[in-house]
């Protein structure tokens, strides 16, 4: 018996003997929650998904949902559905029968099969493109269809593959605001997998960072950004310096963000560091600074200063408020 809506028991998967692509994975989701699991390709994430969507088969571990053990049951035997990175639109049939699809399985009347796909196209705002084939549609449209179809079979959760990948940056950041839109109006649970980590930021309520079929480190976009337990949340969420202790005058691995890192032209306080490049892009500079001991670290401001200039002595320094301890296991300020 499970106590949370949705958990991930001990879940073990290999597709070749003895190397696991989940390593005994455990998460706990409460109903209504945007959860997002972020991290590099082959890291196991979409393995994940698919054992929770009864794609996949556990070699060892279970899937509770709602108090019941669903692990051997049949994809159309659970309350959950999947919006895949493709779409998987069928070409042939118009948005109303694609809509309409899997409640016309399940032997639902025409006439709810109408107001439902009628329901659909206004929650996703498409009403007027019942009629369209998908070649008729853009990438956004073709996902608000995929969402749809998926949304109106009533899941308790929705699975999300990677479902913004393929449009254009502009786009994809404006259908982030729309899921969470439409998430937040349903209150549907949201499993969402992306190797984007601004896009897990934005749009989550918890991130799971992993690596390499293991969960580095669960918590909140903040908790995730500002408190990394380890050196790779740090580096891959978000752009971290980590330094030897020793270094800054400090026991164990710190991790200090570009963006909190200072830089003093005058020499005037903090640690000697010469610069090695620069670079300006998205708005801000990127300074590449070598250290006494051949380290390199990133500083990062928005503006240009065309002062600083490669092969320059420069001092840096930061605020011990925003360094951060890492592979300790409790990712502490300091």
């Amino acid at each position: 018996m499970s106590d949370s809506f949705l958990e991930l028991k001990d879940l073990k998967k290999s597709f070749t003997p003895g190397e696991y692509v989940l390593q005994g994975i455990n998460l706990k989701i409460e109903q209504g929650e945007f959860v997002t699991l972020l991290g590099s390709s082959g890291c196991g994430k979409t393995t994940t998904l698919r054992i929770i969507a009864g794609l996949e088969q556990p070699d060892s571990g279970s899937v509770w949902l709602e108090g019941k053990d669903v692990t051997n049951l049949e994809p159309n035997e659970r309350d959950v559905n999947t919006v895949f990175q493709n779409y998987a639109l069928f070409p042939h049939m118009n948005v109303a029968d694609n809509i309409g699809y899997g409640l016309k399985i399940r032997k639902v009347s025409k006439a709810d099969i109408r107001k439902k796909v009628k329901e659909m196209l206004e929650l996703v705002q498409l009403e007027g493109y019942e009629k369209r084939k998908p070649a008729e549609l853009s990438g956004g449209q073709k996902q608000r269809v995929a969402i749809a179809r998926a949304l109106a079979n009533n899941p308790r959760v929705l699975l999300l593959d990677e479902p913004l990948g393929a449009l254009d940056l502009q786009l994809r950041r404006a259908m982030q605001l729309e899921l969470k839109r439409l998430q937040k109006k349903l209150g549907i649970t949201f499993i969402y997998i992306t190797h984007d980590q601004e896009e897990a930021i934005n749009m989550s309520d918890r991130i799971v960072v992993m690596n390499q079929g293991r969960f580095e480190q669960i918590g909140t976009p903040d908790e995730i950004y500002n408190h990394p337990k380890t050196s790779y949340v740090a580096t891959f969420v978000g752009n971290a310096n980590i330094l030897k202790g020793e270094l800054v005058g400090m026991d164990g691995t710190v991790a200090i963000r570009s963006e909190n890192i200072i830089l003093d032209e005058n020499c005037k306080q903090g640690y000697s560091a010469v610069v090695k490049e620069k670079n300006f892009a998205a708005g801000q500079l990127r300074v590449l600074l070598v250290l006494s001991d051949g380290t390199e670290i990133t500083a990062s401001r928005f503006g240009m200063n065309a002062n600083i200039q490669p092969g320059q002595q420069i001092n840096w320094y930061f605020d011990l408020k925003n360094a951060v301890i890492v592979d300790n296991a409790k990712g502490e300020r300091l």
